[in-house]
């Protein structure tokens, strides 16, 4: 990863020294940059002197902003959290409810609806749902704030975790609390309904193979109510297939949040990195790609985990 983002990130047309000089700069002040910068060396050279920094914990610091990448991460990355978590846990319940309910309601309207909701939901682009969104409860009905995370007028709470709604509740401040959701509501909508409509799809496909079972026939034969014999038999046992595609989904979610960020104005990574790559800032784009690649890695590591809690079969020796 670090060596296909470095070769890529470098050969896109454009000076970063020029941006990091000023468009009013003189050769002289942008060669004097470049040096600064290190952008005189050869790619290979500029590539192990990256490395050698990156093994002593150092991403380097943003031409843009002049702080080191590692502060503005940690700036910038619990509202992208904030946000993917959000929307993970709606497109989770909402996802896995649905998707139960069309698997126990087979070749029903019911079942109909549902998989046509998530055809619908697949096949929508997250950019144009996020447009719509704010075009239709922002601008024309006024119900939600077109994007940020907070009222200027009203501040942030105090930062504990660095999650304003998480430290709303810690403080007990009841009024950034309910602010904080009506701003997280239409971003987190938009991201969470493709993946709800995946996850829905998942459930309702795995669960019909585990309703068909042979112990799920005995469970009834047993005289166990049916919901009883959905939640805790069924379900669990369903769970493995649509496990893999939540964890997938909220790797996905950390590094496809940029679209909606830039959209909503939601200052976390995505809008982070988006005027990274319009300015050339190799650092903020290294760093940023190291850490969602280590993100990705560990979520299908828990998942792999996870496994093991959800069929007692799977021993990891």
């Amino acid at each position: 990863m670090t060596i296909i983002t470095f070769v890529l990130s470098h050969v896109i047309p454009g000076d970063p020294a020029r941006y990091a000089a000023g468009l009013i700069a003189g050769p002289e002040q942008v060669e004097k940059v470049r040096k600064e910068m290190g952008l005189d060396k050869p790619l290979p050279q500029q590539y192990l002197l990256y490395m050698n920094n990156l093994f002593r914990g150092d991403l380097g610091k943003s031409f843009r902003t002049h702080r080191l990448v590692t502060d503005d991460i940690r700036r910038y990355f619990p509202a992208t959290v904030e946000l993917s978590l959000t929307a993970l846990l709606m497109s989770t319940l909402m996802g896995i409810g649905m998707g139960t309910l069309s698997a126990y309601k087979k070749n029903t309207w019911v079942d109909q609806f549902t998989r046509s909701f998530s055809i619908f939901g697949v096949s929508m682009p997250v950019f144009w749902l996020a447009l719509l969104l704010q075009i239709v409860f922002y601008a024309y009905l006024g119900w939600f704030p077109s994007g940020d995370r907070m009222p200027i007028v009203l501040g942030s709470p105090q930062s504990i975790t660095g999650l304003f709604t998480v430290d709303s509740l810690l403080t007990g401040d009841l009024r950034r609390l309910f602010s904080s959701l009506h701003h997280l509501a239409l971003p987190s909508i938009s991201l969470a309904l493709t993946m709800l409509a995946i996850t829905s799809r998942m459930t309702r496909s795995s669960l019909l193979d585990v309703l068909g079972a042979d112990y799920i026939r005995t469970a009834r034969a047993k005289g166990l109510n049916e919901f009883r014999v959905i939640c805790k038999h069924a379900l669990k046992n369903s769970m493995i297939p649509t496990t893999t595609v939540i964890g997938a989904q909220f790797g996905w979610l950390l590094g496809g949040a940029f679209i909606v960020e830039t959209i909503f104005s939601w200052p976390g990574i995505g809008t982070y990195g988006v005027q990274a790559i319009l300015e050339l800032d190799f650092p903020v784009i290294m760093g940023l790609t190291i850490l969602l690649s280590f993100l990705y890695v560990m979520i299908n590591l828990l998942v792999d985990i996870a496994y093991v809690f959800l069929d007692p079969r799977i021993v990891y020796s």
